[in-house]
């Protein structure tokens, strides 16, 4: 897959690390954090120029970010659903419909770098269940700016160990998302036993 990648980003510079950002977005299976690494580390070779790494990266992300918005907010349900056809499709489309439930733009803020597979699902989901254009793209491009930056950054620092620091970062990045899902279940855990206490406190107080 590095190899791949590594030819491509040789023969197209950074038209194709636009062009995977943003297919990547509209839930395309690109190695898009792959890419910005090789951007990264093809920028200390001086084969690329950092500040266009960076701009097409970032603009690609952004723009595919907003053609998902798009799409759930014209499309609506019915037309998310059917991109979802598949069980496991389906099963993250859960995943990022309850994400921008509970948290609205912080949910898609965390998307676009923290739960990176629920990125563009959380695009669809964000257009066809009416958040705010406005309040998705501000959350949009500040979570686009910690991808874009970690990513490009790591690979000009780690420029002869691109491989490595993409497998590690996805160990991490799961790492993150785990301990993210832990913490909200032990907050929900938390509450539903402050209510059950309360309602206890309550039934002992009426008799």
């Amino acid at each position: 897959m590095s190899e791949t990648v590594f030819a491509l980003v040789t023969s197209y510079g950074v038209y194709v690390i636009f062009a995977s950002a943003f297919l990547s977005c509209l839930a395309l299976p690109i190695p898009t954090s792959l890419m910005m690494l090789s951007g990264g580390a093809f920028v200390t070779t001086g084969d690329l120029t950092l500040w266009q790494v960076i701009a097409a990266a970032y603009a690609g992300a952004v723009i595919g970010d907003q053609a998902g918005f798009a799409i759930g907010r014209f499309g609506g349900t019915p037309l998310v659903e059917r991109i979802a056809r598949t069980p496991a499709r389906h099963a993250v489309l859960e995943r990022a419909r309850k994400l921008v439930d509970r948290y609205g733009g912080g949910g898609v803020f965390f998307s676009t770098w923290l739960f990176a597979p629920l990125g563009p699902w959380v695009n669809f989901v964000a257009g066809a269940t009416g958040l705010g254009w406005a309040r998705f793209a501000l959350w949009d491009i500040l979570g686009e700016t910690v991808w874009v930056s970690v990513y490009v950054g790591l690979g000009m620092v780690f420029a002869s160990q691109v491989s490595a620091v993409a497998d590690v970062m996805g160990n991490v990045v799961g790492f993150l998302a785990a301990l993210a899902v832990a913490g909200g279940a032990a907050v929900w855990i938390r509450g539903a036993l402050r209510q059950q206490r309360e309602r206890r406190a309550t039934a002992k107080a009426a008799r």
